[in-house]
C-alpha cells in the first residue's frame, strides 16, 4: 500500500486506518466527505470571525440607475431577513430551506455597496475593490449584461462567487458563462420563446418589423432571439439599427422608421433608454399610423414596472415579457411584496426580486454545504431545485447556471388603478415552453478551483 500523502497530509494507510475505526464504532466516516475541503484556504475565508461580508454592486448612476436603486433596497432587505430581523420574507416560503435567520452559518451578515455606473470597466473595478479591500465572500448586482459578464469573469479569476443581478443577454449563461457565476433572471431566448404564440395570435403572421437595438451584448442577443421568433412566424425583418447606450435622444433613429414600410417597431432597449425611445416613438405618431393595411404596433421585449412608470401612458397596450411581477398571487411573491412594501412603502420591481432571491439562494447554499468554501457552495447550487420564490418550481441548471422557471408575457395596462398597476399579466408561460438545450450558445463553465 502506498504511503504517499495527499494534499491534506493524509496517506492512504492513515485514511484506511481511521475509516476502520469510524466503521467499527458504527459511524459513517463523515469527516472524510468534508476533509477534502476542511483545510483549504480560499479568498476572504471568514474563519472564526463572527461576521461575513457580502458586496452589492449596482448602477447608482447611468441609464439603469432606477433598477439599481431598487436592487439595493432588496439587497438590504435580504440582509435583514438573513440576520433574523423583520418578518423573514421568503425564508418563510422557500422550499427546501436551510436558513435559520441567524445569519449565514451562524455569522451575522454585513455588506458593502458599489456603483457600477452601468459601465463594465467601472463595475469590474468596484467589484475588485470589494474583494481585495472589503473582504467580501460573495458579490452580486448589476442591471446590465455587459456589467454582469465583466464581473462574472472577475469572479472566476479571483475565486469569489458572483450571483448575477438583472442580466438578460443570452451570453451571460451562454458563451460567457463561468463556474463562479449564477443567473436567476431569465434571458433573451426565453423572452422570444414566450412571446411567439402571443404575437402570432394578436398580430398574425404577415408583419414587417424594424428593430432599434442597444449596442452591447444584451441588445445583440435580444435582437437575435426576437428575430428568430418573428421570422419563424413568417414576419419579415425590414432593418436592424444599433443605438448607443444612454443616447437620450432617439429621434434620429425613429424618423427613418416612418417611411420604411415596417408596421412593427421592436425596441430592444431597457431602462431610461426604453422610456425615451418609446416616448419619442409615440410622439412621432407611430401608434396612430396604419401601414400595409394594419395598425402600427410597438413591442418592448423586456419590460419592467419601473420602465412602465417612466413611460406613463405611452406604455398602454404594448406587449413584452418580465421575469416576475408584484401582482403574482403565489405565497412567495406575496410574502416578498409584503416585506418590501412594509420597508419602503411601494411594491418591488423585478430587479429587486431577482437580487433578493439571489442573495437567499447563495446563503442557503452555504448552509447546505456547511462551509463558505466556494467549490462546495457552487456544487450545492448546481442542479438545485426549489419553489416558493415567486416563479413556481425552479431549477438552477448545472450545465450553464441558468435558472429555468415560468416567464410572464405582459401588456401595458389600459386602465391602471394606481401608479404601480401599470402592467397586466397576459400569460404565465410554463417553463417547458421556454427551455432549450444547454449547449446551443457554446461556452465553458471552467474549473471549480481558483486557477
Amino acid at each position: 500500500m502506498s504511503d504517499k500523502k495527499n494534499a491534506n497530509g493524509w496517506s492512504r494507510r492513515d485514511i484506511m486506518k481511521a475509516a476502520g475505526a469510524f466503521t467499527a464504532a458504527g459511524a459513517m466516516p463523515m469527516f472524510f466527505t468534508r476533509g477534502a475541503w476542511a483545510s483549504k484556504t480560499f479568498v476572504n475565508d471568514p474563519g472564526n470571525s463572527k461576521t461575513v461580508k457580502l458586496g452589492f454592486n449596482v448602477p447608482q448612476t447611468g441609464a439603469y440607475a432606477d433598477e439599481g436603486a431598487d436592487e439595493l433596497r432588496a439587497f438590504k432587505l435580504a440582509v435583514k431577513h438573513l440576520n433574523g430581523e423583520g418578518d423573514g420574507g421568503m425564508i418563510q416560503t422557500m422550499k427546501p430551506m436551510s436558513l435559520k435567520g441567524n445569519g449565514i452559518l451562524g455569522k451575522k451578515v454585513e455588506y458593502v455597496t458599489g456603483d457600477t455606473q452601468t459601465k463594465s470597466d467601472a463595475a469590474r473595478a468596484s467589484a475588485k475593490r470589494m474583494i481585495e479591500k472589503d473582504g467580501v465572500i460573495m458579490f452580486s448586482g448589476g442591471s446590465s449584461s455587459g456589467v454582469a459578464i465583466a464581473q462574472q469573469s472577475l469572479a472566476q479569476d479571483m475565486g469569489v462567487v458572483f450571483m448575477c443581478g438583472l442580466t438578460h443577454s443570452n451570453d451571460t449563461t451562454g458563451k460567457d458563462k463561468r463556474r463562479y457565476g449564477f443567473r436567476h433572471f431569465f434571458n433573451a431566448k426565453m423572452s422570444g420563446l414566450a412571446l411567439g404564440p402571443v404575437l402570432k395570435k394578436e398580430m398574425g403572421t404577415d408583419r414587417r418589423a424594424y428593430h432599434l437595438t442597444a449596442d452591447y451584448t444584451w441588445g445583440w442577443t435580444q435582437e437575435e432571439s426576437i428575430k428568430e421568433t418573428t421570422e419563424g412566424l413568417g414576419w419579415k425583418t425590414v432593418k436592424t439599427v444599433r443605438t448607443p447606450l444612454g443616447a437620450g435622444d432617439f429621434s434620429q433613429y425613429i424618423t427613418p422608421v416612418l417611411n420604411s414600410g415596417a408596421d412593427v417597431l421592436i425596441l430592444n432597449h431597457y431602462g431610461k433608454d426604453m422610456i425615451n425611445s418609446l416616448t419619442q416613438a409615440v410622439q412621432f405618431g407611430l401608434r396612430d399610423k396604419m401601414v400595409n393595411g394594419k395598425r402600427f404596433e410597438i413591442i418592448v421585449p423586456l419590460y419592467s414596472r419601473l420602465m412602465a412608470q417612466g413611460a406613463g401612458k405611452n406604455i398602454k397596450g404594448i406587449l413584452g415579457t418580465t421575469n416576475w411581477n408584484w401582482a403574482l398571487k403565489d405565497e412567495g411573491s406575496q410574502a416578498f411584496v409584503k416585506s418590501f412594501g412594509n420597508e419602503y412603502g411601494f411594491p418591488p420591481s423585478q430587479a429587486a426580486h431577482t437580487c433578493y432571491v439571489q442573495t437567499m439562494l447563495y446563503a442557503n447554499a452555504c448552509e447546505m454545504a456547511g462551509t463558505f468554501y466556494p467549490p462546495e457552495v457552487i456544487k450545492q447550487l448546481e442542479g438545485f431545485n426549489f419553489d416558493g420564490m415567486g416563479n413556481g418550481p425552479t431549477e438552477y441548471r448545472a450545465a450553464d447556471h441558468q435558472c429555468f422557471k415560468d416567464v410572464l408575457v405582459m401588456r401595458g395596462n389600459e386602465h391602471p388603478t394606481s401608479q404601480f398597476d401599470l402592467l397586466e399579466i397576459v400569460q404565465v408561460v410554463p417553463r417547458a415552453q421556454v427551455e432549450y438545450p444547454a449547449d446551443i450558445f457554446g461556452g465553458e463553465l471552467g474549473p471549480y478551483e481558483k486557477s
